[in-house]
């Protein structure tokens, strides 16, 4: 029965902790993370490592690609449960600086926090929705019939990447690779 009371105890203390890293080791430090683990057997105290990535649109030569990046360089996300053996072991894992708040005691992030953030990268929502566009931005039109045309955007919609323009007083619906900002 004592056990069991250890037990709860400890998956109470379980937390999603930041670890900031040195730039651009963020995926070399989760992978020596994720090997320290299972070769010294502490899958029972850290669960899970996460770099944060997202998909973001990238345009050039008028073309849109979707490429992965980074939500937050330079930091590492873990869910642990801190004890001096797990702290070890991710403070001295090769790139780690350290973790954030105060170095021999961590703060975790709060419950609501870690579900935002998590909910957010599982559901998709890229930085997508924030388009480099405003109503009432002059852009020239650089594909389709009305090539070369000079436009006013007068509506956006950033989860279909669409504009809608007026050329010459004629409202006319383009994808965002079709235009420049002028």
């Amino acid at each position: 029965m004592e056990k069991k009371v250890v037990e709860s105890e400890r998956i109470s203390d379980r937390a999603w902790y930041v670890v900031h890293t040195f730039s651009g080791y963020e995926n070399k430090v989760k992978a020596t993370l994720e090997s320290k683990i299972a070769a010294q057997g502490l899958e029972d105290v850290i669960f899970n490592v996460i770099v944060p990535m997202r998909d973001e649109s990238e345009y050039k030569e008028g073309k849109r690609r979707v490429v992965k990046k980074k939500v937050f360089p330079g930091y590492v996300l873990v869910d642990m449960i801190v004890n001096n053996n797990s702290w070890f072991v991710v403070r001295n894992t090769q790139g780690v600086t350290g973790f954030v708040g105060s170095e021999k005691d961590p703060i975790p992030l709060s419950p609501e926090e870690a579900e935002r953030i998590l909910s957010e990268l599982l559901d998709g929502h890229a930085s997508d929705d924030t388009l480099d566009f405003q109503i009432n931005d002059n852009v020239r039109i650089i594909d389709g019939i009305f090539e070369n045309r000079l436009a006013v955007i007068k509506e956006i919609d950033a989860a279909k990447q669409r504009l809608k323009v007026l050329v010459e007083d004629m409202p006319v619906d383009l994808d965002v690779s079709q235009v420049e900002k002028i």
